[in-house]
């Protein structure tokens, strides 16, 4: 058993993103069986291919099985962790390390249910259940870190605090239920786009093991993070409709999430920022002028729809968060007073 704060955190990222890619690459030749798998046509955006035509009881009970023990575990965890281990290090605690093997343990268990069954939770719940997921998981890291970088060019919107510290509180648990949710929702099958997907997957389930460690809040990981979106969604557009299909639409409107909000809590000198403006504004540009000036509105779709569901998310959490606000208590450890103090 690894010891408390032996091994520190930030060292976990420098070997884990190479891992991530060793296990994906791991997936791709474990699915090689799955390739000649008969599925029906796709019909639409709304089907999902990659299911069995006639599901079976075990094929089923074998996906809602394995996600809800995965589930069940890392929530167990979180609690653990923010019950008995809150303070902040920059090293690893062993219920880090019983996170990471505990995930590594359920993909492997999914390869293995892949192999044997093939269906994840598609079969039974909508494409855009975990299309969702993961934008409201994107929505809530807005909310949280309002207050640090601010929702437009680095001023914060006037959402009240205590909607903030409720959600950074108890994300753990909703961020927990995005990831492993999306994760069983598809079979471990080697298409370009799930293989991405689960490189995505993967090195957010790495980053839900390391809580209440300084890596956690790493403000240059964490944007790696969100930004692997815009990476995911432009190539699998690509691969799905090829070089004139809807991939500016998610390059750009990602991107343009990054403009107005995100990179405001790097750091960046001002000048900076504006070269990164500019060369979003003149990729945008040059790319809608070949495709045609009608199409601009694809700009918007990201964006609007984010703040969009940020303001909606608002609006839900105040009365809840209100009423399940903490009684005071003594301050814990920051990562910033962790720092402070090493």
């Amino acid at each position: 058993m690894v010891n408390d704060s032996t091994v520190r955190s930030e060292r976990v990222l420098l070997w884990g993103v190479p891992a991530v890619a060793l296990l994906t690459g791991l997936v791709w030749l474990a699915g090689q069986s799955l390739d000649d798998v008969t599925l029906l046509p796709d019909s639409g955006a709304a089907w999902y291919e990659w299911q069995l035509p006639e599901p079976t009881a075990w094929s089923r009970l074998s996906a809602w099985f394995g996600y809800a023990a995965h589930q069940i575990v890392s929530w167990g965890l979180i609690y653990y962790a923010q019950t008995r281990r809150r303070q902040w290090t920059r090293g690893l605690k062993r219920v880090n390390v019983i996170a990471i093997g505990a995930n590594l343990g359920f993909i492997a268990l999914h390869v293995l249910q892949s192999q044997l069954w093939y269906d994840g939770l598609a079969q039974d719940v909508s494409i855009f259940s975990s299309q969702g997921s993961v934008v409201l998981l994107l929505v809530f890291v807005l909310l949280m870190e309002n207050r640090r970088r601010g929702l437009v060019a680095g001023k914060p919107a006037p959402i009240p605090a205590v909607v903030i510290d409720f959600a950074r509180r108890y994300h753990g648990y909703l961020f927990s239920w995005a990831i492993i949710y999306t994760f069983w929702y598809h079979p471990m099958v080697t298409t370009s786009g799930h293989l991405i997907g689960f490189f995505y997957m993967f090195l957010l389930l790495l980053q839900s093991s390391l809580f209440f460690t300084t890596a956690h809040t790493n403000r240059w990981w964490t944007i790696s993070l969100e930004l692997m979106v815009a990476v995911h969604g432009t190539l699998v557009a690509v691969m799905n409709s090829g070089p004139d299909g809807a991939w500016p639409r998610f390059l750009f409107g990602f991107l343009a999430v990054f403009v107005i909000t995100q990179m405001h809590g790097l750091g960046l000198s001002a000048r900076t920022r504006w070269l990164l403006a500019a060369a979003w504004l003149a990729g945008a540009s040059l790319v809608y002028w070949n495709r045609g000036l009608q199409h601009l509105h694809e700009l918007l779709r990201v964006p609007m729809a984010e703040y969009l569901v940020l303001a909606v998310l608002v609006l839900i959490l105040w009365p809840i968060a209100i009423i399940f606000r903490p009684r005071p208590s003594a301050v814990r450890d920051t990562p910033a007073k962790v720092d402070a103090r090493e």
